[in-house]
């Protein structure tokens, strides 16, 4: 079987040192099994992505000595999939309509329970009326498209995956309540459209951050009840700065654009990160501890 992996980032700002790992190792991991490596870009974001953020993209990863195969896909041509996939959910009576807003969420519990990806919602829409929701949503109230998650679990049954480093996981996903899979400002959610998307391109082996093992658990449910093949997955070490905080935007890591337009060497840069090392001359990098 050919192994392919992907690198899928979001076009809402530009890549750093942090990306620009991630993208090698799928890359690499993919090359040296005589596979295939694709892009894809993830922008039905429609409020935040931003078009010279993917010509950004392409110019980084080659500036890197990354060259994908095929072409390009971008998830907002993928919009009639990801409707197909919740159509079936809903078939199967697994998703219900949201309508609250975020006020209204942090004002249904005092002391929120925090599962993987924040506050777990309380279930304040699950208990509508049907009719009533139904009513909301044909009147075009705004709403999102929730996983009613224990009787999706209950409908999937028990579900496990293998991580190449950390061995058989077995998927928990109760512990992020019921996700969004529809958001009110975009037709699919990045719990969706990853697992559909992966599915489509015959992505064999997912390589990205640890930080997002535990989301393999919600994705693998997916692939469960939507009848998807399960991907290996290798979730690797998230590099951080010296100050040891993770290397993201939010954090104002230095941006790979930077850094070529200062006419740094992109090929040595990645010979670098390969290493475990910073770009030279630059501020040490690390990776995070494996419980980070």
């Amino acid at each position: 079987m050919t192994v392919v992996t992907r690198f899928a980032p979001s076009p809402t700002g530009r890549l750093h040192l942090g990306h620009a790992y991630a993208a090698i190792r799928a890359h690499d991991h993919a090359r040296r099994a005589g596979g295939r490596f694709l892009l894809r870009i993830e922008d039905i974001d429609g409020t935040r992505s931003r078009e010279d953020h993917v010509a950004g993209i392409l110019a980084d990863l080659a500036w890197l000595g990354l060259a994908w195969d095929g072409p390009v896909v971008r998830q907002s041509t993928r919009l009639p999939a990801y409707a197909a996939a919740l159509d079936r959910l809903r078939a199967d009576r697994l998703l219900y309509p949201c309508f609250c807003t975020r006020a209204d969420i942090a004002a249904s519990a005092s002391a929120p329970h925090h599962g993987p990806d924040g506050p777990v919602y309380p279930g304040t829409c699950r208990r509508l009326d049907a009719g009533v929701a139904a009513e909301r949503v044909a009147a075009g109230v705004p709403h999102a498209w929730r996983l009613a998650m224990d009787a999706a679990f209950a409908a999937a049954g028990p579900l496990g995956w293998i991580d190449r480093d950390a061995g058989p996981q077995r998927a928990e996903p109760l512990a992020f309540g019921d996700v969004v899979l529809a958001r009110k400002d975009a037709p699919a959610s990045y719990h969706l459209a990853v697992t559909v998307d992966d599915a489509a391109q015959g992505v064999t082996d997912v390589v990205r951050g640890r930080d997002l093992m535990r989301a393999t658990d919600v994705h693998r449910l997916l692939q469960g009840l939507l009848g998807l093949p399960t991907p290996v997955y290798l979730h690797h070490p998230l590099l951080v700065g010296a100050d040891g905080e993770r290397l993201a935007k939010r954090n104002g890591a230095a941006a790979l654009a930077d850094r070529r337009a200062a006419g740094e060497d992109g090929a040595a840069l990645a010979r670098s990160l390969r290493a475990g090392q910073g770009a030279p001359g630059a501020p040490p990098i690390g990776f995070a501890p494996d419980n980070a």
